[in-house]
């Protein structure tokens, strides 16, 4: 597998091909609040500040416990953190909620769902912020979880090879990648999540980079 920061030639154009799958392509548009789903992707925390002082919605939720990979990072919690570097870009912190104690991402919608219902609040849309790879996931498991409300997936907009040198591993994006892609079809059969198109390029690209080595995160 490859050690370097950069995609290897090689596996590019698989890897390219499932990056671009699990773009959802939406056009982000206002909604009645956003949720920004933990992970050990500070990027998703970055660009929901973003959009916020953009004024696309006027509450941002973020969810996660921790992973056992993120606990080192971010000790007190994804979601906290999370809060944190928001109120650091200006983010009123009253316009902030934590739910810090979801460790999936069906948790993260329904625990969301009960906070929001806590505070009294009502939406009818959201716009879901998560690592590049996870935009599909986190669509199917919403729409699958809470059907009622509106939804729009965005990620921080950085192509593909700027997105590896964030994260300064391309190891682990490209087993996040499969590892995501696996889990479209699966969870979908586990009711999990609503069914998703699945091209043969994206099938074939899945398969040639499990052949690979791309074995880490598959279930």
């Amino acid at each position: 597998m490859a050690t370097s920061a950069l995609v290897p030639d090689a596996l590019r154009a698989d890897v390219e091909t499932l990056w671009d799958y699990h773009d959802m392509h939406h056009a982000v548009r206002p909604a009645d609040v956003s949720i920004g789903l933990g992970s050990h992707d500070l990027g998703v925390a970055t660009h929901a500040a973003d959009l916020y002082l953009q004024g696309l919605f006027p509450l941002i939720v973020f969810t996660e416990a921790n992973a056992p990979t993120t606990i080192s990072r971010f000790p007190r919690g994804e979601a906290v953190h999370y809060k944190e570097h928001a109120v650091e870009r200006g983010i009123p912190e009253g316009a902030v909620l934590v739910e810090p104690r979801a460790t999936n991402t069906g948790e993260n919608f329904t625990y969301t769902r009960d906070l929001l219902a806590q505070h009294g609040i009502t939406v009818t849309s959201a716009v879901i912020i998560s690592c590049p790879y996870q935009q599909r996931r986190a669509y199917a498991t919403c729409k699958k979880l809470w059907p009622e409300i509106e939804v729009t997936c965005a990620s921080l907009p950085l192509s593909l090879d700027d997105y590896v040198e964030s994260i300064g591993d391309v190891d682990r994006v490209i087993n996040m990648l499969v590892g995501d892609t696996q889990r479209i079809t699966e969870y979908a059969k586990k009711g999990f999540a609503v069914e998703q198109p699945y091209p043969g390029e994206v099938r074939m690209a899945f398969e040639r980079l499990v052949d690979a080595g791309y074995t880490s995160r598959l279930i």
